[in-house]
C-alpha cells in the first residue's frame, strides 16, 4: 500500500513538470553550454563597461615610448601593435562590434528565415518550389566565392547606397550576411513545419476556421521555437567567423575612426607570428575561437533541450 502511494505521489509530481522546465533541466545539465554562457555574460558586461574596463582607447598609444610592438607586461598586458596602440582595449572594442555584426546579422537572417520557411512548408505548391530553388541556387556555390560576387555587385549600385552604406561599412556587412543567412534557416524551419502540419491540432485549427496567417503566427513558428533558436545560435558564429574571413582577406569593413573589431585585428595580424610579433595573432585567434567555441556549446545545448525526442531523466 506504502509502494501504491509513493508511486501515486512521484507520478504527480512528474506530471506537474512542464516541457519549458524539462528543456531548462537538459540545458543546465549540459556543462560546457553553462560556462559558455558564463563566459559570453563576462565578455558582454567587458564590452558594455568598455569605458571603464579598456584601459586605454581604442585608437590611444600606450604613454610609454617606446611603444611599437611591446611585448605583454604591466603597462600593455596583451602588448601593443606597430603604433603603439594597447592590444587589450583594442580587443574589448573589436569584440563589441563583432558582436553587434553576429547578433543584428543573426536576428535580422533568422526572422526572416522563419516567415519564409513557415509559409513555404505551410503552402507549398509553386511558392514552395521557388523558394526551395533559389536556396539550392545559392547553397549550391561556395560560401566565400557567393559572398565576394553579391558584395561587389550590391557595392556597385548607387541607388542603394543610402540603405547598405560603403561597402567596408559594418551596416553593409550585417546587410551582406542577412541575405545570405535566411536560407539555412528557411529550410531547417520548412521542413519542421511540414512535419507539423498534418498534426491534430492544425487540423483542429483548420476546421473551426483559423486563417493561414493565424495558424503560422500561433501554432507553426512557436512549435518551431526550437530549431529556430539553434539556427539562431549558429547565425551569429557564421557572421562573426565570416567577418573575420573577409577582413582576413581585405574585403572585411572599417568600423571607421574610434572602433575596430576582431576580424580587422585578425587581418592586421597576418605575418605578425613570422616576424616574431606572436601577441598580435594569438590573442585576438583565441578570443574569435573562444567565442565561436562558446556559441556552438550554446546551439548544441539548445538542440538537446528541445529535442523531446530525448530523454536525460529530467
Amino acid at each position: 500500500m506504502r509502494g501504491l502511494i509513493l508511486g501515486f505521489a512521484l507520478n504527480s509530481h512528474s506530471q506537474r513538470i512542464t516541457p519549458r522546465q524539462m528543456a531548462l533541466s537538459r540545458f543546465f545539465s549540459h556543462k560546457a553550454a553553462v560556462i559558455s554562457c558564463l563566459i559570453l555574460l563576462i565578455l558582454t558586461l567587458f564590452v558594455i563597461l568598455a569605458p571603464f574596463t579598456a584601459r586605454y582607447g581604442v585608437n590611444q598609444s600606450v604613454q610609454l615610448p617606446p611603444n611599437s610592438f611591446l611585448t605583454p607586461r604591466a603597462n600593455a598586458w596583451l602588448g601593443t601593435d606597430d603604433i603603439g596602440r594597447d592590444l587589450y582595449s583594442r580587443l574589448i572594442y573589436g569584440v563589441r562590434v563583432s558582436l553587434m555584426i553576429g547578433l543584428v546579422s543573426a536576428i535580422v537572417s533568422v526572422t526572416i528565415g522563419a516567415l519564409v520557411g513557415a509559409v513555404a512548408g505551410f503552402r507549398g505548391g509553386r511558392f514552395d518550389d521557388i523558394v526551395m530553388r533559389i536556396t539550392d541556387l545559392f547553397l549550391a556555390f561556395p560560401f566565400l566565392v557567393t559572398l565576394l560576387i553579391v558584395r561587389n555587385v550590391l557595392g556597385a549600385i548607387s541607388w542603394i547606397k543610402p540603405l547598405t552604406g560603403e561597402m567596408n561599412s559594418v551596416r553593409f556587412i550585417i546587410i551582406l550576411f542577412s541575405i545570405f543567412g535566411w536560407m539555412s534557416v528557411a529550410r531547417i524551419v520548412r521542413g519542421q513545419v511540414l512535419s507539423l502540419k498534418e498534426r491534430e491540432f492544425i487540423e483542429a485549427a483548420r476546421a473551426v476556421g483559423a486563417s493561414r496567417r493565424f495558424i503560422i503566427r500561433q501554432h507553426l513558428i512557436p512549435n518551431s521555437i526550437g530549431p529556430i533558436m539553434v539556427s539562431l545560435t549558429f547565425s551569429v558564429v557564421g557572421a562573426i567567423t565570416g567577418e573575420s574571413t573577409l577582413a582576413f582577406f581585405g574585403y572585411g569593413p572599417q568600423a571607421g575612426e574610434g572602433a575596430t573589431s576582431l576580424g580587422i585585428l585578425v587581418g592586421a595580424a597576418k605575418g605578425a607570428v613570422q616576424t616574431g610579433y606572436w601577441w598580435l595573432a594569438v590573442f585576438p585567434c583565441f578570443t574569435l575561437v573562444v567565442i565561436s567555441l562558446s556559441i556552438n556549446f550554446i546551439g548544441d545545448a539548445l538542440r538537446d533541450a528541445t529535442d523531446t525526442q530525448l530523454d536525460r531523466g529530467a
